[in-house]
Order: C-alpha cells, then structure tokens, then sequence
C-alpha cells in the first residue's frame, strides 16, 4: 500500500460538481492499493499517517493530526501503482483489482474514523477534482512494502 500524505490548510473532493468531502487543517492522503495487500499493511499506512508528527509547535514538526485536531481527506488513487520504469505509459500490473482496492480502501476510512479524526472521502472509482491549499508544503511517502 502506498499513501502520499500532504498537510494541508485546506482541501475538498467533487464527483460531477458534488462535493464528496472536505476538511479545513489536516491531511490529505492519496492511496493507493497493491495486489496483496493484507491489514498490516492498513495498519501501518493509518497508524503512520495518524501518527506523523509533522504538524508545526513551537518552530519544529512536532505534532500529529491526532494532536491538532485536524481531519483527513482520503483520496483512492492507483495512478500511485503506475510503474514507468519501461517506456512512457505506466504499467499498473501491481495495482490491486477494484473490489480488492475498494475494500481496502474502505477499511482505511473506517480506520481513521475509529481513532477520532474527522474523516472524509472522494469517490472510490471516480473522476474526481480535488483541490488543495499545501501547507509548508510538507509531503510524505508511505510504502507499507519498504518499511523495514
């Protein structure tokens, strides 16, 4: 599983010109799903992601999104998948299938949501515009495959 994680000042979703989500201070998180992933692979993408310390306190990254109080703006993206190592098209050979993908996807909202942070969503499988204000601009990479 891999999550690209900004902190942002802001930042919503739209599907069709109808808002799917939106938070103020927080994080957004694009995930992507791999064939196979298993729950520790959730785990350790939610537990991560919620736990980063890169919120401002004091002049240092110091404080997580459960800290501040902020929200999180889950986005499905398996673009994240797309391997260009050969030619210029990606290859999404290690992208997982969208019911698997979708499943997984859910449990990570459902994750989120049962540690107390005001979760919102895109729409699994859509076309979505997502807009967002970076602040800092802080962004981080997850790979629950390259985490030892």
């Amino acid at each position: 599983m891999i999550a690209v994680v900004s902190r942002v000042k802001s930042a919503h979703v739209t599907v069709d010109g109808e808002e799917t989500g939106r938070i103020k201070n927080g994080l957004l998180g694009l995930l992507g799903v791999q064939k196979g992933d298993t729950e520790d692979d959730l785990n350790y993408i939610t537990s991560k992601t919620a736990g980063l310390r890169i919120f401002p306190e004091d002049g240092k990254m110091a404080r997580s999104v459960l800290d501040t109080g902020g929200g999180v703006l889950v986005v499905s993206q398996f673009t994240l998948l797309g391997d260009v190592r050969k030619g210029r098209r990606p290859d999404f050979a290690a992208a997982a299938g969208a019911a698997e993908a979708e499943d997984m996807y859910e449990k990570c909202v459902e994750a989120f949501r049962e540690m107390g942070i005001d979760t919102q969503t895109g729409r699994f499988g859509a076309y979505m515009d997502v807009v967002s204000v970076g602040d800092g601009p802080v962004t981080i990479l997850l790979d629950s495959k390259k985490r030892f």
